[in-house]
């Protein structure tokens, strides 16, 4: 079974319960019986499996972790259909028309999120909240005047207003109308249980190694092969893992995303003093926010708050990011509790701000793709699997090219070079000396990169004071990782693969562990 992503836990928990029909580990006898092959169980393999079962076709899911133990149950889980990189830079980069329909898309996922929680029958805390743009200063007033209005062309629903609803806030906000919030791990739950009653079968415990599809119409279907060796043949694959490791024949996507760390804290509240709403703010990284409200057993709110991002594997010197998010958090929303819970994730960020969804060309026949969160996993998620269904099914649909992954980033060159220039300069600590050459510097529960020679090492010690060593040199394409100390994870800084203190794979695009020095 695939590790915990890290050393903390997210306020929802790591994962949804696997329905009874399909708890059992990945068996040497899979069976290609079946017409879709969904790699991840996440949101966005899930409602996938969920979409396409209800067209009818056989479909099998395969992770090698829990239903919604990725990326999935740590987000903070607004639904939206502001995009988060802003309105009028949507306009600039894919037209009005493009920004019209990435406000239909997200808005459409919102109301399938809904919708399945309806029909199946089950409860997941959904509910409809305002989402406000926070100036970080008075003089923003102009700039959000801006915005507003490229939000009306492209279809939102806001108004301005001269003084935002955060008391540390002293500038003016928009409200924006239908934006909506859930429990991602109840509504994964619900839905494993609806994709179940549909005749998904989920199978855990399955690291795939390689997806395949072929070049030309030879009568072969596109095959998964798994870490025991076994190949699974299906008409359709569909890699919707965060990241598309397994596609080894397309490295394209690494090139035009690049992967950063987020954080996030849970801080107690009086119930009620915090208005049900979605928060951002106009700082770069932004901040996030939005209230979970308190229960019987636990009356409190907790108002949970993200933000100081960094390219994975690149943690700046010094960093403190619960205690910044803390600072934040009181300046900005003034008397609080204490903080309950600390937690980090990973976001895909395209260059262009939307993401990757549809078939993938250089992968050859029958491979699709759902990557490039952007933030807005969810949502992107929820859409792509309807993008992705009418693909399988055949329907025309309006979003298709929008999020085409072969699609070119001619309109943000600028940043496709600095984010490929940033990814080129990590294959430098090739050649740099190691963290420390003395291994009893290395504190329990910390890791640092070793110089052994001409290869680097990378060094975790545990909290009962044994060491454990494996090479450093990331098995997707040769960069050297680095601790990070949130997660006690090592990351690596070109493309985000993420491996546990001893080595172990957690998340690609990476398909092996880090291997033994």
């Amino acid at each position: 079974m695939k590790r915990p992503d890290g050393h903390t836990t997210p306020i929802w928990g790591g994962a949804a319960p696997t329905p009874d029909a399909s708890a059992h580990e990945c068996s040497p006898a899979i069976g290609n019986n079946i017409d879709v092959c969904v790699i991840g169980a996440g949101i966005a393999g899930m409602t996938t499996a969920y979409l396409l079962a209800k067209t009818g076709r056989r479909v099998t899911v395969l992770d090698e972790g829990p239903i919604g133990g990725g990326q999935t149950c740590r987000t903070s889980a607004h639904l939206a259909s502001v995009i988060d990189d802003r309105m009028s830079t949507m306009e600039a980069v894919h037209g009005l028309h493009g920004a019209q329909l990435a406000v239909q898309s997200h808005a459409a996922a919102i109301d399938l999120i809904a919708s399945i929680a309806d029909t199946e029958g089950f409860d997941c805390d959904f509910a409809r909240v305002p989402g406000y743009l926070l100036a970080s200063s008075a003089d923003e007033t102009e700039e959000l005047r801006r915005e507003l209005a490229a939000g009306a062309r492209a279809g939102l629903r806001g108004e301005f207003l001269d003084r935002g609803p955060v008391p540390g806030l002293a500038g003016p906000a928009i409200r924006y109308t239908a934006q909506a919030r859930f429990d991602p791990m109840k509504y994964m739950t619900g839905l494993a249980g609806a994709a179940a009653r549909a005749g998904v079968l989920v199978r855990a415990g399955c690291r795939v190694t390689e997806v395949w599809g072929p070049r030309v119409r030879s009568g072969e279907s596109p095959r998964a092969t798994l870490a025991s060796g076994e190949v699974l043949d299906a008409e359709t694959i569909v890699v919707a893992t965060n990241t598309p490791g397994p596609i080894v024949a397309w490295a394209g996507v690494y090139f035009k995303q690049a992967a950063y760390r987020t954080y996030m804290i849970g801080i107690q509240c009086r119930r009620g003093a915090i208005a049900d709403a979605l928060y951002w703010d106009t700082l770069d990284p932004y901040h996030y926010a939005r209230v979970v409200a308190g229960t019987d057993g636990a009356p409190d709110d907790v108002l949970l708050v993200g933000g100081e991002d960094h390219r994975t594997g690149q943690f700046p010197e010094n960093h403190a990011p619960f205690a910044a998010l803390e600072r934040w958090t009181r300046d900005a929303f003034g008397h609080l509790g204490e903080v309950v819970s600390r937690w980090s994730g990973q976001v895909q960020e395209p260059t262009d701000g939307l993401a990757f969804i549809g078939r993938v060309q250089g992968a050859g026949q029958g491979i699709m793709a759902i990557t490039g969160d952007s933030g807005m996993g969810l949502t992107h998620a929820t859409l792509g699997a309807q993008l992705i269904t009418d693909l399988v099914v055949g329907r025309p649909n309006p979003w298709r090219e929008l999020y085409d992954p072969q699609r070119k980033p001619t309109r943000t060159l600028g940043a496709y070079a600095m984010e490929n220039m940033n990814t080129a300069a990590q294959w430098l600590e090739l050649v740099t000396p190691g963290e420390t050459s003395d291994l009893a510097t290395i504190l329990p529960g910390r890791g640092a990169v070793v110089r052994k020679g001409l290869s680097k090492l990378a060094v975790y010690r545990d909290d009962d004071g044994a060491l454990h060593t494996c090479s450093a040199v990331c098995p997707h394409l040769g960069a050297i990782v680095q601790w990070n100390p949130v997660e006690r994870t090592w990351d690596c800084p070109a493309h985000g693969s993420r491996f546990a203190p001893q080595g172990g794979l957690l998340m690609g695009p990476a398909n092996d562990d880090l291997p033994a020095p």
